[in-house]
């Protein structure tokens, strides 16, 4: 899939895109498993990256057979999650993120955040930020029926964007995300993020290392 031209709607995904919150994320997701006394290996783990959290904990409840209401583990996970985000002052926005929106912004481009985090916690990073300025719209997979690698995220994102699928790009960092953007036919640009140095992004259409390189795309 070439790079659609023009581009006219960049759909950006939050958590390892804008946001390092990866491991505050992972922190609090492991503190949840040995509450519950699993043991979740990282190859399991890997799986989960980039869906939402009800998502993630339907898929642990049966691969463990466990007699927990999942959404009983969300709040617990949430909580957590909370915790962390607010007590640690170092947490940044992706390096350069915050330049490429501006750049992108500044160009008349519709910008659309899709994140498989709850409202909340979007929120929670938008206003920390000041971020909410430059996005026309705000998705959240928690109020889908289907998670990431369900394309309806990026459908939507499409539709809430005003803008033909043809001529939107998706920024990911997980390989959930990546197949999501790939099944809604939406050129997808794969973000290689340190701290998600277990995600393949091998179907991403291009893959960026730092985003001054779409800068000069865009």
């Amino acid at each position: 899939m070439k790079i659609p031209k023009p581009i006219k709607c960049v759909i950006f995904d939050m958590d390892g895109v804008i946001i390092d919150s990866e491991e505050l994320h992972k922190k609090a997701y492991y503190d949840t498993f040995t509450t519950i006394g699993v043991n979740v290996s990282d190859e399991l783990y890997q799986t989960l990256t980039g869906s939402s959290t009800i998502n993630a904990f339907q898929k642990l409840v049966a691969h463990f057979n466990l007699s927990i209401n999942p959404e009983a583990l969300v709040l617990e996970k949430r909580k957590r999650y909370v915790s962390f985000f607010e007590n640690d002052p170092t947490l940044h926005l992706v390096k350069g993120v915050e330049e490429l929106i501006k750049h992108c912004f500044q160009k008349g481009l519709t910008l659309v955040l899709a994140s498989s985090s709850a409202m909340v916690n979007i929120d929670r990073v938008f206003n920390r930020f000041d971020l909410n300025q430059y996005f026309t719209a705000k998705i959240s997979g928690a109020d889908l029926t289907a998670s990431k690698p369900h394309p309806e995220i990026f459908e939507k994102a499409a539709i809430l964007g005003n803008t033909s699928k043809e001529n939107c790009i998706v920024i990911e960092d997980s390989d959930n995300g990546i197949k999501a953007a790939n099944d809604a036919k939406i050129f997808v640009f794969g973000y290689r993020n340190p701290l998600a140095a277990d995600q393949t992004l091998e179907n991403a259409n291009l893959i960026i290392d730092d985003f001054s390189q779409l800068k000069s795309i865009l």
